[in-house]
C-alpha cells in the first residue's frame, strides 16, 4: 500500500535526527524533559503529517502536473504555455511546506522582514523561472549558458541587497525545491519535454528543478534591494518563539487552508479546461488534496510546536560550551546523516547508476553526497563561530560549480542542479536551520548574517560533487570507447 511505502520513507527521514537528539541531550546538551517530550510529540506529528502529505502530493499533485504538461505543449499556443506554467509554480511554491518553514524561522529571528511578502516574492521567482526552464524545454536552449547568465545576475543583485536579506536569498533557493515542488515541476518538465519524444525526452526532463530554484534567489534579493535598510536594523540575536500544539494548530490549519485554496482552484480551471481527466481521476485529485491538506497541518503544527523548537535549544546549549568548536563536528555528522535519511536521494542515486549504465554505482554516489553536505554543515558552524561571511563559500564554490558544467557531459550537469533541491530537504528547513540559528545565538553572532546561509550550502554542495562524478563516467566511457 502506498501509504506505508510513505511511511517507511519518512521515518528514515525524521528517525536518524531523534536518535542524535537523544544522544546529545544524554550526554552534553541536557534540553530538560518537558522539552523533550514535546520533541518527540513534535516529531510524531512531522512523520504522520509528511506521510499524508507525500501520499496526497502522489494521488492529487504530480499527475496533474504531468498531464498539464503534456497538454500545454500539444495545445502549441506559447502565451497559454508561459501564463500556466508561471501559475503552476506560484501557487504551488505558496503551498510549499520548507518555504512556510522558512519564512517562519526568517520573521522570528527578524521581525522586520515581512513574512507574506517575502513567500509571495519566491512564490513569483518560482513561478517566473518555471516559465523560463519549460522555454529551455520548448525552444532546445542552452542550459549551460543560462546558468550563466541567471546566475551572473544573481550575484550582481547579491553585492547591491541589503545584507539580512542576502543569505535568506540562498536559502529559499535551496528550500523552495521541497517535496510538494520537486514531484510537480518534474512532472510537468516530464510532460511538456515527452510530446517532442525521443532522446529530446531523456535528455530536457532534467534540469527544471535547477532552473527554478534560481528564481526565489533572485526575487528575494531583489525585495532586499526595495527594502534596503528596513531589515537591517532587527533585534538580530532574538530567539525563535514557539507554541504549543493546541495553540499552533488553528492558525496553521487557517495559513494552509488559504495556501492551498488558490492551487484547488487552479486545478479546477485546469480540469475543465485543459486536461479533462474521467471522474475516477478528479476523485482522485481531491482525495489527493484532502490528504495534503491533513498532513500540512500536521507537519508545521509539529515542526512549530516542538521540532524546531529542540533544534534551537540544542544549538544554543552546544554553542554556549567552553568547548564551542565541537559545533563543527556535530555539523559534519549532522550533514551525513540527514543527506542518507533523505528519500530523495536514494532516488536521484538510482537515476545516476541507470544513467551511468552502472558504471558509477549508488553506494559511491551516496558517500560522495554524504562528504559534500557533512563540509557544508560543518563549514555553516565555522560561519556560526567566526562570523565568516557567506561571500567566501557561496562565490568560489558556485564559480567552480559554472567552470565544470564546460566539461562535464550536460545530462550530469542538468542533474546536478537539480540535486541541490533534493538535498536540502525538509530536515534541513527545519532541524538543522533552527540548530545553526541557536548556535548563532549562543556565541553571540548575529543569527540574521552567520546562521542563514545554511540551507544554501546544502543545495550549492552537490552541484560540485554531481558534475565531479559526470567527469568521472565520461572518462570511464572513454576508456571503454578504446
Amino acid at each position: 500500500m502506498n501509504i506505508v511505502v510513505k511511511l517507511k520513507e519518512t521515518c528514515i527521514s525524521v528517525v536518524p535526527i531523534i536518535v542524535i537528539v537523544l544522544l546529545l541531550n544524554f550526554t552534553i546538551a541536557p534540553v530538560g524533559s518537558a522539552t523533550l517530550v514535546r520533541f518527540l510529540a513534535g516529531s510524531l506529528l512531522v512523520i504522520a503529517g509528511l506521510t499524508l502529505f507525500l501520499v496526497g502530493a502522489d494521488l492529487g499533485i504530480s499527475p496533474i502536473g504531468q498531464k498539464a504538461g503534456a497538454a500545454l505543449t500539444a495545445k502549441r499556443k506559447l502565451l497559454l504555455l508561459i501564463g500556466a506554467a508561471f501559475a503552476i509554480g506560484f501557487f504551488i511554491t505558496i503551498a510549499e511546506p520548507d518555504v512556510q518553514v522558512l519564512a517562519t524561522q526568517v520573521v522570528g529571528v527578524n521581525p522586520a522582514v515581512p513574512k507574506m511578502p517575502l513567500i509571495l516574492m519566491i512564490a513569483i521567482g518560482v513561478g517566473f523561472f518555471v516559465v523560463v526552464g519549460l522555454l529551455r524545454i520548448v525552444f532546445n536552449l542552452s542550459y549551460r549558458w543560462l546558468l550563466i547568465i541567471s546566475y551572473g545576475i544573481v550575484f550582481l543583485c547579491a553585492r547591491i541587497t541589503d545584507p539580512a536579506f542576502m543569505a535568506v536569498g540562498f536559502d529559499a533557493g535551496g528550500a523552495t525545491t521541497g517535496p510538494m515542488t520537486v514531484p510537480f515541476i518534474i512532472a510537468l518538465g516530464v510532460g511538456v519535454a515527452s510530446s517532442k519524444g525521443g532522446a529530446a525526452t531523456r535528455d530536457s526532463s532534467f534540469g527544471l528543478t535547477g532552473i527554478a530554484s534560481i528564481g526565489p534567489i533572485l526575487a528575494v534579493l531583489l525585495l532586499g534591494i526595495m527594502t534596503s535598510g528596513s531589515a537591517s536594523g532587527a533585534e538580530a540575536g532574538s530567539q525563535v518563539e514557539f507554541n504549543g500544539f493546541i495553540a499552533v494548530m488553528p492558525e496553521v490549519a487557517k495559513e494552509i487552508l488559504s495556501s492551498l485554496l488558490p492551487m484547488a482552484v487552479m486545478f479546477i480551471i485546469f480540469q475543465l479546461t485543459l486536461i479533462h481527466m474521467p471522474p475516477y481521476q478528479v476523485r482522485r485529485m481531491v482525495t489527493g488534496l484532502i490528504y495534503t491538506y491533513i498532513g500540512l497541518v500536521l507537519f508545521m503544527t509539529g515542526v512549530q510546536g516542538g521540532f524546531m523548537m529542540v533544534g534551537s535549544t540544542i544549538g544554543a546549549v552546544v554553542g554556549g560550551l567552553s568547548y564551542r568548536w565541537i559545533l563543527i563536528p556535530i555539523g559534519l555528522v549532522l550533514g551525513a546523516v540527514v543527506v542518507c535519511a533523505e528519500p530523495a536521494v536514494w532516488v536521484l542515486n538510482e537515476q545516476i547508476e541507470e544513467i551511468s549504465g552502472g558504471h558509477i554505482k549508488k553506494r559511491f554516489m551516496l558517500i560522495s553526497l554524504s562528504v559534500g553536505i557533512a563540509l557544508a554543515i560543518g563549514l555553516s558552524m565555522y560561519r556560526v563561530l567566526s562570523g565568516a561571511s557567506l561571500w567566501q563559500f557561496i562565490i568560489p564554490g558556485y564559480a567552480l560549480a559554472v567552470v565544470l558544467t564546460f566539461f562535464t557531459p550536460k545530462l550530469f550537469t542538468a542533474i546536478a542542479f537539480d540535486s541541490g533541491g533534493v538535498a536540502s530537504g525538509p530536515m534541513t528547513s527545519t532541524f538543522i536551520l533552527s540548530f545553526t540559528l541557536g548556535a548563532s545565538n549562543a556565541v553571540g553572532g548575529n543569527p540574521v548574517l552567520d546562521a542563514f546561509g545554511v540551507i544554501a550550502m546544502v543545495a550549492m554542495t552537490p552541484l560540485i560533487t554531481i558534475q565531479i562524478l559526470g567527469l568521472v563516467f565520461s572518462m570511464k566511457e572513454k576508456q571503454y570507447g578504446k
